[in-house]
């Protein structure tokens, strides 16, 4: 059993870290740091998690854990770990946005790997650092990998994007508030959100250049990503779901459907799924996932998975919740 400690564990992808770990076959929560909630139970918190553990938030940090998992807010990772050393055996994992570009990748003798597992599965399996990738860049590069590693990306690419209330985190704000986000429907962010960023960098380094207008959405839901993408395609739909089909069938929990696709097939699950379509020559891609799970928190344990050495399923065959 590898003993694991999460910092910020309030949050809602704190929380559905702490389920996943207590859940895990192979992990141990040894502690859950907070600097607000100390000496509360978790269950005072996450009362889901009520009869599964009577841990309490901590602002005691064990240094000798074998895996941490950072889920504290944009830009304060960094903060942290120079504030508490831990040993170079220590797998960690940020779920924050603090080493996910090239220019940050690196910090004291630690190199951050981009923990997306369908684009570089052999550098996460031999690192000890992951920065794991934002939810709304996991669901568009799973929607665009296949075309870019097959140079089929020829023209600029439109995405359009809507996350649930949760993407926003705990902190109540006029846009999150209930009566303001409920049967309703808004952008924020149009064409430059800070998860283009890290999608840029992927692009890039597969020989695209292609250039992507993103626009995101606030959904009227709490949780789950719906993302539309389209671009310029001179290929038979046939060829292009046989190219999306041959990518993804070492990767278990990305798959291509040939059915129209609904957000709740995959909330609750670690699960990508992707649709095709095609309309003269345009090419669109949907692409589905949890924003908490396969979009923070189940993504970090699949790296977890995959660095020890265990079945990358393990602990991640969750039942998505289709009613």
């Amino acid at each position: 059993m590898k003993k694991v400690g999460i910092i910020g564990g309030s949050g809602y992808t704190g929380g559905e870290l702490i389920r996943l770990v207590l859940a895990h076959p192979g992990l141990d929560l040894d502690f859950v740091y907070s600097s607000t909630k100390s000496d509360i139970p978790l269950t005072n918190v996450h009362q889901d998690l009520l009869g599964n553990t009577n841990l309490k938030f901590t602002k005691i940090v064990n240094l000798n854990v074998d895996i941490l998992y950072l889920c504290l807010g944009h830009g304060n990772s960094i903060s942290f770990l120079k504030e508490n050393s831990f040993s170079e055996n220590t797998l960690i994992v940020d779920l924050g946005n603090d080493f996910r570009l090239k220019n940050d990748e690196n910090f004291n003798s630690r190199k951050f790997v981009y923990g997306l597992p369908e684009l570089q599965r052999e550098s996460i399996e031999k690192s000890n650092s992951i920065a794991n990738p934002g939810c709304f860049a996991t669901a568009i590069q799973l929607a665009l990998l296949p075309l870019a590693e097959n140079n089929k990306l020829i023209s600029d690419i439109h995405v359009n994007a809507t996350t649930g209330s949760t993407g926003a985190g705990v902190g109540l704000a006029s846009t999150s508030h209930f009566s303001w986000r409920n049967n309703n429907l808004s952008w924020y962010k149009p064409f430059n959100h800070q998860h283009l960023e890290e999608i840029n960098q992927t692009l890039d380094s597969l020989g695209c250049i292609s250039k992507i207008h993103f626009l995101p959405q606030r959904g009227n839901f709490t949780r789950g990503i719906f993302a539309t993408s389209y671009t310029k395609f001179n290929g038979s739909l046939k060829s292009v779901k046989d190219l999306y089909v041959d990518y993804y069938q070492k990767h278990p929990f990305t798959h291509v459907s040939d059915e129209n696709l609904s957000l709740k097939s995959v909330i609750n699950s670690n699960n990508c799924f992707l649709h095709l379509h095609k309309h003269d020559n345009l090419l669109l891609i949907t692409s589905i996932l949890d924003n908490l799970i396969k979009g923070a928190s189940g993504q970090a344990i699949q790296n977890t998975n995959i660095i020890m050495g265990w079945e990358e399923k393990l602990g991640l065959e969750l039942k998505a919740s289709t009613f």
